[in-house]
C-alpha cells in the first residue's frame, strides 16, 4: 500500500518529480521478534524478519528440499566427513563489504564458540571450516550428519557481516548488518521494525516493495481489525475463528500452508529452583497432566478443525511419526491414578504462556481440564519474548510455547532435548536420548535414523519433558492489492515477487 506523510513544499515538489512513489508493506506478526542476531535468537517471528534481512547459505522451495542461496552448489564426500560449498559471486553485505569464504568461516565459527550463541548445538558435527577457494568452504565433520543442510536453511547458515559483528559483538542484534534483500533501519521495541530495500542486493530486480514495516500485535481480533482498515497489508496467524471470514471478505486474500512444528508445554525438570515442584520432579505427574488433555477437543473448540492433535515432535501425518506411540485419549481417572501412586492427590502448577487470545484461550480449556484430574493450574500470560527469556532463565514450572518446525526431524528435537542442547530450557539430560539422536545425525539412511528416533520418542514419551498438543496451520492474509506471496509450510514471509499495487 503506496503511504505518504505531511511533507514541506521543497520535499513535496522533490517527491513528485521523483519515478513513482515509494512503496511500503506494513505487515502485522503475532509477537514481537526477541535480539535481531541469528546466532542468538529464537523466536518464530524473528524469523520471519530475517527472511527479509539475512541471507543463508541455503533455502527451501515450497516443497521442502534444500535449494541454492549464498551458496550455488555443494558435494558431500563418500565418508560424509565434508562438505564442500561453492558460493555466489558479486554479493556485498549491506556495510558494503564483501560475502566470500572468508566471510562464511567466521560466520560459522562465530556461531559455534559465541559464549551467547544458541546455534552450537545445531553445528555440533563440525569440527572446523575452512576456505578453500576465494568463493569456496570446506566443513569437516566430526561425523556425518544428515542433518547439517537443514541447519544451514535456517540462523545457523545466516550470513552476517564479519565487520560488523566483530565490531559489534554480542550487541550486534541493536544494529544488525547482514547480506539481505532488505537492510535495517531502525527497531523500537514492541512497537516495529523496519527494513528498507538494499540497492546492491544481487537479486534487486526481484524486489518490488522499497520498504517493509514489521509490527507486533498479539491480539489476533486488533490484528485482522488493522488489516481491514487499511493500516496494515499483510497479517500472519489469522485465528482459527476468523479463516472462513477472511475467505469470504472480497477485499482480502489468504494464503495458508500446513506448518512442520509443533505446540507444546515444557516442563522446568532440571533449571534452577523452580524445577523443585513435584510436576518438575516425577515424570508420573507430567504423565498424568498430559492424560488429562483431550488434544482433538483443543483443535475443534481452539482451532476449529484446522490443527491436528499430536503427542510427537512429528505431525501423525509424518514419516517421522512414531505409530507405537499414538495420540493418547483423554483418560481423567488413568491420570487421578499417576497421581496417587506419586503420593499426590491434588497438585498446584504455574503455566505460563503467551498473551494472543489464541493461546489463552487454549490454556484456559487445558486449565479446566486438568482440574479434573487434580491439577490446580495458576496461568501467567506474558508477552512471547519476554517468556522465552524466563524459559531460559529457568523462571517457569511449566511453559506453553509453538516450535515452528525444520524440514530434518534432527531440528525438531536434537537442541531440545540432548543434555547441551542450545534450546533445552527444562534442562533435561539423558545419556541414552543423547546417543540415539546422535546416531540419528551420523547416517544418511532413512531406516535406520528412523528407528532411533523411535527408540528416543519412547524414552521421551515415558519421561515427558515437552508435553506435545498438535500442530498448526498457517493462515496469512493480505489486501486484494498484495499480489506474489505464496505460503511455505516453513510459515516465512518471503518478499522477492511481491508487489503492492494499492
Amino acid at each position: 500500500m503506496i503511504r505518504t506523510s505531511l511533507l514541506s513544499a521543497a520535499a513535496l515538489c522533490a517527491l513528485l518529480s521523483a519515478p513513482g512513489l515509494a512503496s511500503e508493506l506494513r505487515i502485522g506478526l503475532q509477537d514481537d521478534a526477541d535480539i535481531l542476531d541469528p546466532h542468538q535468537s529464537r523466536t518464530f517471528v524473528g524469523r520471519i524478519v530475517y527472511t527479509g534481512l539475512c541471507d543463508k547459505l541455503v533455502d527451501l522451495d515450497k516443497d521442502v528440499n534444500i535449494v541454492p542461496q549464498l551458496a550455488t552448489d555443494w558435494t558431500t564426500s563418500e565418508d560424509g566427513l565434508k562438505l564442500v560449498m561453492n558460493l555466489r559471486d558479486g554479493v556485498v553485505f549491506h556495510d558494503g563489504t564483501a560475502f566470500d569464504a572468508a566471510a562464511v568461516v567466521y560466520n560459522i565459527n562465530r556461531a559455534m564458540t559465541l559464549p551467547e550463541s544458541r546455534r552450537k548445538s545445531e553445528l555440533a558435527s563440525v569440527s572446523g571450516i575452512e576456505a578453500t577457494g576465494p568463493l569456496q568452504v570446506t566443513f569437516t565433520l566430526k561425523a556425518p550428519d544428515s542433518s547439517l543442510l537443514a541447519q544451514l536453511s535456517d540462523r545457523a547458515g545466516m550470513m552476517l557481516s564479519p565487520a560488523a559483528a566483530e565490531a559489534a559483538g554480542a550487541d550486534f542484534g541493536q544494529n544488525p548488518v547482514c547480506s539481505g534483500p532488505f537492510r535495517f533501519v531502525e527497531r523500537i521495541q514492541q512497537d516495529r521494525i523496519v527494513l528498507e530495500k538494499f540497492a546492491d542486493y544481487y537479486d534487486a530486480d526481484q524486489i518490488k516493495i522499497d520498504r517493509v514495516t514489521y509490527l507486533p500485535i498479539p491480539d489476533t481480533t486488533v490484528r485482522l481489525a488493522n488489516l481491514r482498515s487499511g493500516e496494515l497489508d499483510m497479517i500472519e496467524c489469522v485465528a482459527a475463528s476468523d479463516v472462513a471470514g477472511v475467505r469470504e471478505d472480497e477485499a482480502l486474500n489468504s494464503q495458508e500452508s500446513v506448518g512442520l512444528g509443533y505446540m507444546a508445554i515444557y516442563a522446568n525438570v532440571r533449571n534452577g529452583d523452580r524445577a523443585n515442584t513435584p510436576v518438575g520432579q516425577d515424570a508420573r505427574v507430567r504423565q498424568a497432566f498430559s492424560l488429562a488433555i483431550d488434544r482433538e477437543a483443543l483443535n475443534q473448540v481452539v482451532f476449529e478443525g484446522t490443527a491436528r492433535a499430536g503427542n510427537q515432535p512429528f505431525a501423525p501425518t509424518s514419516p517421522w511419526f512414531n505409530q507405537n506411540i499414538p495420540v493418547p485419549a483423554r483418560d481423567v481417572e488413568a491420570a487421578k491414578a499417576l497421581l496417587a501412586e506419586a503420593g499426590l492427590e491434588r497438585v498446584a502448577v504455574e503455566v505460563q504462556h503467551a498473551n494472543n487470545p489464541v493461546v489463552t484461550q487454549m490454556m484456559q480449556v487445558i486449565q479446566a481440564m486438568t482440574a479434573e484430574a487434580g491439577f490446580d493450574v495458576t496461568l501467567k500470560a506474558t508477552e512471547f519474548a519476554t517468556l522465552l527469556s524466563e524459559q531460559t532463565a529457568g523462571n517457569f514450572q511449566l511453559s506453553r510455547s509453538d516450535w515452528s518446525g525444520r524440514p530434518d526431524p534432527d531440528g525438531n528435537l536434537h537442541q531440545f532435548v540432548t543434555c547441551e542442547g542450545g534450546i533445552n530450557d527444562p534442562k533435561y539430560c539423558n545419556p541414552e536420548v543423547d546417543q540415539l539422536l546422535n546416531e540419528a545425525r551420523a547416517t544418511s539412511d532413512n531406516a535406520a535414523r528412523k528407528a532411533k528416533y523411535d527408540a528416543a520418542g519412547e524414552i521421551l514419551n515415558r519421561d515427558l519433558p515437552i508435553i506435545y498438543l498438535g500442530h498448526q496451520t498457517y493462515v496469512f492474509a493480505m489486501d486484494k492489492g498484495v499480489e506474489g506471496f505464496e505460503a511455505y509450510p516453513d510459515g516465512m514471509i518471503r518478499l522477492k515477487g511481491v508487489t503492492d499495487a494499492d
